[in-house]
C-alpha cells in the first residue's frame, strides 16, 4: 500500500508544470553592453561583431562596465531548417552562433542574440511565435546569455500571455539568460512585466536625433518625456527600458550626446551603446566610459530619477542614491544658454549639508550650505552628485 501511495504521488508531482518563473538575480543594475541595430541594423556579419566584442575589450569599455555584445535582427536565415529549427545566415554567420558566442565569452563578455515574439522579425526573419521552447532550448546550447524579444507581426497575440511563455521555455532550457522584452511599450509592460522579464521597452524606437517626434522614430528630449512617472515600476531586476544608446551617432553633437549619457544614467536605464565602435572619437569614449556617470546608473538602490520640475527649455530630475546621496540633472532642452540659480534650501529632500561634485569636470564645486549659479548650455545638463558632509 506504502509503495503504490508513493508512486501515486511521484505521477502526479510528474503532471504537475514547474512553477512559472524568471531566472532572478541576472540584472540587480540595468545591463550595459554594445548592440547592432542603432548603427548597422540588419547588415551585420560575423566578423565584424567579433571586431566590435575586441574594441570592446581594447577599448576600456568592458572595465567601464559593457558587458554585453548583443546582436540584433538579421542574424537569421530567411527560413528555419527542415527540422523547424532556427539557423544563421550562412553567408553572414559561416562559423554558426555558438562559435561567434564562443569567442565573445573569450574575451570576458556575454553574448546576446535578437528574435521576436510574432510569426516574423521586423525584417521578416522567422519570428518565435509558437516555437518558443524549440528556440529557448538552441539559445541555450549556443551559449546565449541575453534575449532580445521584439514585438512585430504578433497579430492578435496578448502580450502578457506572449512573453510570459517565452519567459517560461527560457527557464527550462535551464540557461540563465537575460530577458528583454522591446514590447514598445504598447500595453504598458511596465505594470505586468516585472515577473516576466529583466527589462522591458517603455517606447518606440530611438533615433539619433534632439527631438525627433515620428511614429517608429523617436528623439532623446521626446523618449525622455515619456519617462515621466515610471519610476515606481523600476528596480533591480526589474527596469524600465527607454531604448538603446544613440551617443556618438552623426545625428547628435557632442553636447547632446552628454546629456543623453546623462539623463539615461539617472533614468536608471540599462546602457547598450549603439554607435560604430570603429570610428568611435576620444570625447565619444570619453562620455561612455564617464565612471561617475556610469556609477549613477548602476547604483545599488535601483531607484530610477523622477521629473522633479519641469518649465520651457528647463527640466530637473532627481534620483535618490545609497548611502544618503541624491543625484541632480538640470537639463536646457532649449535654444539657448541659460543661468541656472540654485537654492539649495527649496530641496526640501535634503537633510543637512552636501558636497556637490560636478559629475562631467570630475570635481567638487562647492557644498550645499550657500546658493549657487551655472550656465548650462543649450541642449546640455550639469549633473551633480550630493554627498552628505559628515
Amino acid at each position: 500500500m506504502k509503495k503504490a501511495l508513493l508512486s501515486a504521488v511521484a505521477l502526479l508531482a510528474a503532471a504537475c508544470p514547474v512553477l512559472a518563473q524568471k531566472f532572478e538575480g541576472l540584472a540587480l543594475t540595468p545591463p550595459m553592453g554594445w548592440n547592432s541595430w542603432n548603427t548597422f541594423e540588419v547588415n551585420i556579419h560575423e566578423d565584424m561583431i567579433k571586431e566590435m566584442a575586441d574594441i570592446l575589450v581594447e577599448s576600456g569599455m568592458k572595465d567601464a562596465g559593457y558587458t554585453y555584445i548583443v546582436v540584433d535582427d538579421g542574424w537569421e536565415a530567411l527560413e528555419r531548417d527542415e527540422k523547424g529549427q532556427l539557423v544563421p545566415d550562412p553567408e553572414k554567420f559561416p562559423n554558426g552562433m555558438k562559435a561567434l558566442a564562443d569567442y565573445v565569452h573569450s574575451k570576458g563578455l556575454k553574448f546576446g542574440i535578437h528574435n521576436c515574439a510574432g510569426k516574423t522579425t521586423c525584417n521578416g526573419f522567422p519570428g518565435g511565435r509558437g516555437h518558443e521552447f524549440e528556440d529557448a532550448r538552441i539559445y541555450a546550447s549556443w551559449g546565449v546569455d541575453y534575449l532580445k524579444y521584439d514585438w512585430c507581426d504578433h497579430g492578435d497575440a496578448n502580450s502578457k500571455e506572449t512573453y510570459s511563455t517565452m519567459r517560461d521555455a527560457l527557464y527550462a532550457a535551464g540557461r540563465p539568460i537575460v530577458f528583454s522584452l522591446c514590447e514598445w511599450g504598447d500595453t504598458k509592460p511596465w505594470e505586468w512585466a516585472q515577473d516576466v522579464g529583466h527589462l522591458w521597452r517603455t517606447t518606440g524606437d530611438i533615433t539619433d536625433c534632439f527631438d525627433c517626434q515620428g511614429e517608429y522614430d523617436m528623439g532623446l528630449k521626446y523618449v525622455l518625456g515619456l519617462q515621466v512617472g515610471l519610476q515606481q515600476y523600476a528596480g533591480p531586476d526589474h527596469w524600465n527600458d527607454p531604448d538603446m544608446l544613440e551617443v556618438g551617432n552623426p545625428g547628435l553633437t557632442l553636447t547632446e550626446s552628454r546629456a543623453h549619457f546623462s539623463l539615461w544614467c539617472m533614468l536608471a536605464a540599462p546602457l547598450m551603446a549603439g554607435n560604430d565602435l570603429t570610428e568611435m572619437t576620444p570625447e565619444v569614449l570619453e562620455i561612455l566610459t564617464n565612471r561617475e556617470a556610469i556609477a549613477i546608473d548602476q547604483d545599488a538602490l535601483g531607484k530610477q530619477a523622477y521629473q522633479y520640475m519641469a518649465h520651457p527649455n528647463k527640466q530637473i530630475w532627481i534620483k535618490e542614491l545609497s548611502d544618503g546621496d541624491w543625484a541632480i540633472c538640470y537639463f536646457n532642452d532649449g535654444k539657448d544658454a541659460y543661468t541656472q540659480r540654485i537654492n539649495w534650501e527649496h530641496y526640501t529632500f535634503l537633510d543637512g549639508t552636501y558636497t556637490m561634485r560636478d559629475i562631467w569636470k570630475h570635481a567638487d564645486v562647492g557644498t550645499t550650505d550657500k546658493k549657487y549659479e551655472f550656465r548650462i548650455e543649450s541642449h546640455d545638463v550639469l549633473l551633480l552628485r550630493l554627498s552628505k558632509v559628515k
